[in-house]
């Protein structure tokens, strides 16, 4: 699925007010654009290699584009991905609409779950999904995901998005079925998209916390790390 910083101000949802869901039609075109790593996928690897640790384990990307995770990952750490759609199919990717269908792999358990760019695109089914992936994870495993912080100065909202919120009642919905470790800003920037500059960019990558009265202005998206109930 698509990062943030393609925002624009469109409200979701038809003109009758009904929510769309976009398929496999425009993804197969939107997901080119992040064939090569941008900004969160960088910063949610090395979160994600910190958190393995060395350990051989096995991770699910959902909704995982052209799987641009994968190459950025530790050696230990097995990859499996899916979204709606696959550019080139190969033995560790799944193409599934999970709107449609449940969120799985074959029956697979996973070490670590991770949904990036997921949330905002799930209208009213986010805690089915919540469920569904609080099923896959193995015991002592981790979810992490991530989410837009409609609270920022600059707020942008994606067109394609069908599940906007504040980012407070999704961390609420999201505890009924995980124990949240953590929270923190993917960066802090004055405008409402990802950092491209250099200086900026380098901070934010390091940064992992939560600036009081800072971060709910600023933050342009959220990582949460949790564990299943």
């Amino acid at each position: 699925m698509t990062d943030s910083s393609s925002g624009g101000g469109a409200s979701p949802g038809g003109a009758d007010g009904s929510v769309q869901y976009y398929k496999r039609d425009f993804w197969s075109r939107e997901n080119l654009k992040y064939a090569k790593p941008h900004y969160r996928l960088e910063k949610a690897s090395r979160i994600i290699n910190r958190i393995a640790r060395g350990r051989e384990c096995t991770l699910f990307d959902v909704g995982c584009g052209p799987a641009a995770l994968r190459p950025l990952l530790a050696p230990n750490i097995r990859y499996f991905g899916a979204d709606i759609a696959i550019q080139e199919p190969e033995p560790y990717l799944l193409e599934a609409d999970f709107i449609e269908g449940p969120i799985q792999f074959g029956g697979r358990k996973f070490d670590i779950v991770l949904a990036q760019g997921f949330f905002e695109y799930v209208g009213e089914h986010q805690s089915q999904k919540f469920a569904e992936i609080a099923a896959l994870i193995k015991r002592g495993g981790i979810f992490i995901t991530t989410y837009v912080n409609f609270g920022h100065r600059d707020r942008q909202v994606y067109w394609p998005y069908s599940n906007v919120q504040p980012f407070a009642d999704f961390r609420a919905s999201l505890s009924a079925r995980f124990d949240v470790r953590r929270f923190f800003p993917t960066s802090h920037n004055w405008r409402h998209g990802e950092p491209n500059r250099r200086g900026i960019r380098d901070v934010n990558m390091h940064l992992n916390l939560n600036v009081p009265f800072l971060s709910p202005w600023l933050a342009v998206e959220y990582f949460v790390i949790c564990r299943p109930r």
